[in-house]
């Protein structure tokens, strides 16, 4: 068997299945192999996953429904809404998760180490150390002034996304809908716009993925540093309305940066459905496009394991070299590989962290 190639992920849920933020109990573990869920640490391993973007997302607290919205193009569409999620409930539950996963790190005894600098990072592929790095999916936890925005930097917070799939104080998620464009709803709002300028201060990164069309133009527009999507897809390949328009797909190119393929299978199919019987040659297929569209230094991989269905033939974190095996099949050099699996990240973040 080949050597594996360390892979840096663009995002997984697994901090917040590990540790469930409306409660206190440990669901699963992480150090110990485990059949629940997509990582744990001995599959993370077997798999080649050197680490990545660790998410805190926090739940709404009414169950998503179906609504009837209009799309900036005045259409009419049926798409899966959630309700905006209280500041100070967001709060107390990142607390929790946060002083768990401090636990976590105490309990692992230097096998996963959260990282606040691209050296932190090449330092855990090195050596084989698994790397965290803090993600915010929605920034509800966040009060609308900012001021505890860099008590979090310091904490270890080094990239969030304003929104997850709704509204906030600061920007507007776009809905879950197929086939639909994702120009849904305003722009960022003046508090949203402060976020951007203080982001790109403090050297945090900005993750355009949830937001919707507008909101995604007015960060392009502002920031100084590269448009990363951490978990999208390619809308011409899925017309979901979490994927990726060609324009924004050239946008993304122009500023240098990236977007990591989401593995979630409605994010991924033409036909838009949640079917695990979904082969690994469409995730290549989403792939193989934005390196068409874009070039292979702005590709790479955004699972979102933890908080997705998950292709079959993909399983978990251990499929990983399945999916790259793929790609050899279609011609990819281990030049690419590399590049795609953990070289762009790591040249993004040196042009976003400070």
């Amino acid at each position: 068997m080949s050597e594996l190639i360390p892979i840096l992920d663009g995002h997984n849920d697994t901090l917040t299945r590990v540790f469930p933020p409306a409660s206190d109990e440990t669901a699963r573990s992480f150090l110990k192999r485990d059949t629940r869920g997509h990582i744990d640490l001995p599959r993370a391993r077997e798999g080649g996953l050197a680490g990545g973007f660790f998410a805190l997302f926090m739940p709404s607290e009414t169950k998503s429904e179906v609504r009837t919205i209009t799309t900036n193009d005045g259409d009419e569409i049926e798409a899966l809404c959630a309700d905006p999620l209280d500041r100070d409930l967001a709060r107390a539950q990142t607390e929790s998760v946060l002083r768990r996963t401090a636990d976590l790190f105490n309990e692992a005894d230097g096998a996963i180490r959260l990282v606040r600098t691209v050296k932190d990072l090449e330092g855990c592929i090195n050596d084989s150390v698994m790397a965290c790095i803090l993600h915010y999916e929605g920034v509800e936890m966040l009060r609308e002034d900012l001021s505890d925005l860099e008590g979090d930097y310091h904490r270890g917070l080094r990239s969030l996304g304003p929104v997850w799939s709704r509204s906030n104080a600061f920007a507007h998620g776009v809905p879950f809908a197929f086939p639909c464009t994702p120009d849904i709803g305003p722009g960022l709002t003046e508090a949203g716009k402060e976020l951007v300028r203080r982001c790109n201060d403090l050297g945090i990164m900005l993750d355009v993925s949830h937001l919707n069309y507008r909101g995604f133009m007015d960060i392009a527009e502002m920031t100084t540093a590269p448009v990363v999507a951490t978990h999208c897809g390619a809308h011409a390949v899925c017309a979901s309305s979490r994927n990726l328009l060609d324009d924004q797909l050239a946008i993304i190119k122009l500023t240098n940066g990236l977007v990591g393929v989401n593995f979630h299978v409605e994010f991924l199919r033409p036909d838009g459905e949640e079917n695990v019987d979904t082969p690994l040659d469409v995730i290549a297929d989403h792939l193989d496009y934005m390196v068409d569209s874009m070039g292979i230094d702005h590709v790479a991989l955004g699972s979102d394991f933890d908080g997705a269905t998950m292709p079959a033939p993909l399983g978990d974190c251990t499929g990983l070299p399945r999916l790259l095996d793929v790609l050899r099949g279609r011609g990819w050099s281990e030049e690419s590989l590399i590049a795609m699996a953990h070289g762009n990240w790591l040249r993004v973040l040196g042009d976003t962290w400070h």
